[in-house]
Order: C-alpha cells, then sequence, then structure tokens
C-alpha cells in the first residue's frame, strides 16, 4: 500500500509538475547569461529549482559575486521565454486525466508554487488549468518559500483538510521537502532532477508520470 491513509486533497507544484516549463527555461537562462559573459553551468541553474526567486537570486549573487544583476538576468529570460514559447502546448501528460480522476474521486485539490501571481495567468489560464482548482498559492500567499513547509500548509488551510490527509505531488527536491516537512504524503515525479536517497526517505513513492500517480490513486480507492 503506497498512502499511508485515504488522500482527501491533492496539492500539486506548477513548473516542472504540471508544466514542462523548468527545461527550456534553463536552456534561455545559460544563452543569457552567455551573452552578457558568465557560464551558467547546468548545475548552477538546478540549484533554482524550486525555490523563490529572491533565494534564487541570492545564490546567483554568490556564485557570480554581490554586483552581478541577477533581477536583470531573470527579466531577460523570462521575457525571452515568452517571445519564443507557447505555453498553452507545455502541460505535462497525464494532467488532464488526473485531473479527471480527481474530479471522479470527490478531491479538491490546490496548486502550491514559487512563483509569483502573474505566472498564474501566464501559466496556468492558458491551459485552462484554473477553473480546475479549489485553491491556488503563490509566493505572495507564505511567508516563507520552499524547502520551508509554508506553501503546503496554507494549501492544505485553504483546502480545509489537515496535511497528513493530503498528497503532494513535486519535481523539485526543496519541493519534496516543503511537502514532507508539512506533513504531507509526498511523492515525487522528477523532471529535471532525479532523485536523491534523501528525496526516496522523504517520499512515499517516486512516480515515472502523473499517468503514474493516476494509477497508484485508482488502486487505492479499488481496495
Amino acid at each position: 500500500m503506497v498512502f499511508h491513509r485515504p488522500v482527501r486533497a491533492v496539492v500539486f507544484d506548477m513548473d516542472g509538475l504540471l508544466l514542462n516549463t523548468e527545461a527550456i527555461f534553463r536552456d534561455i537562462c545559460i544563452r543569457v547569461a552567455a551573452e552578457r559573459g558568465h557560464y551558467m553551468p547546468p548545475s548552477l541553474f538546478h540549484q533554482l529549482v524550486g525555490v523563490p526567486n529572491a533565494d534564487s537570486v541570492h545564490t546567483l549573487r554568490a556564485h557570480y559575486g554581490s554586483a552581478f544583476d541577477a533581477e536583470g538576468l531573470y527579466a531577460a529570460a523570462w521575457a525571452r521565454f515568452y517571445e519564443a514559447v507557447d505555453v498553452s502546448t507545455l502541460l505535462k501528460a497525464g494532467v488532464h486525466e488526473l485531473l479527471d480522476l480527481l474530479d471522479h474521486l470527490g478531491l479538491p485539490r490546490a496548486v502550491a508554487t514559487s512563483a509569483p501571481s502573474e505566472a498564474i495567468e501566464t501559466h496556468l489560464a492558458p491551459n485552462g488549468l484554473v477553473e480546475r482548482l479549489h485553491a491556488i498559492i503563490t509566493r505572495e500567499d507564505y511567508a516563507r518559500g520552499k524547502p520551508a513547509p509554508d506553501p503546503f500548509l496554507t494549501a492544505a488551510g485553504r483546502l480545509g483538510v489537515p496535511p497528513e490527509d493530503c498528497l503532494a505531488l513535486e519535481d523539485s527536491h526543496n519541493g519534496v521537502r516543503a511537502a514532507h516537512a508539512a506533513g504531507m504524503m509526498t511523492i515525487m515525479v522528477p523532471d529535471l532532477l532525479e532523485p536523491t536517497e534523501e528525496m526516496h526517505a522523504k517520499c512515499i513513492h517516486v512516480a515515472r508520470s502523473l499517468h503514474d500517480v493516476g494509477d497508484l490513486l485508482r488502486k487505492s480507492t479499488e481496495r
């Protein structure tokens, strides 16, 4: 039995979990950094995955120096991203099928993201996801970002479900840490980052895809 107890709600991460944005943004960030005379190794970008922008800025300045224009890099990279990419084509496989299953099971669901509120309009709305969620938690809604548990605790509060009865779906290490710290049953669905021993210890399962998550939920209700 994968689940420790019946799942009463599901909390999703957004980028890298629902949407295939991380790999594209990584490549654009690396190119923009190179144009500005800086080499950005993929390992450095991976430290930015799943964390609030302020923490990412700190990480970049720790690597390149205190005078590094991290905000300018991000602004240029996101501008390039939206010029080059139709976000409505970036939905991960299995998203709508999983949401259909949650509808069938009567399970409420939320998104808990490190992204700002404006990303909901640019990322979720074009994919028809906003109306399929019962709560959307962005970085303006909590004090401490991932890996702190605040985003997931806020989501559980909005859904009215105890955290320990929630299933959290995450692709990043910091996201898994946050969901686990919130006391949620956590499944990692890897995107850019591979699961480590720590991730296996903090997760109840590491899934191949959202289809895999749906299969697990379906089987759990058939018992």
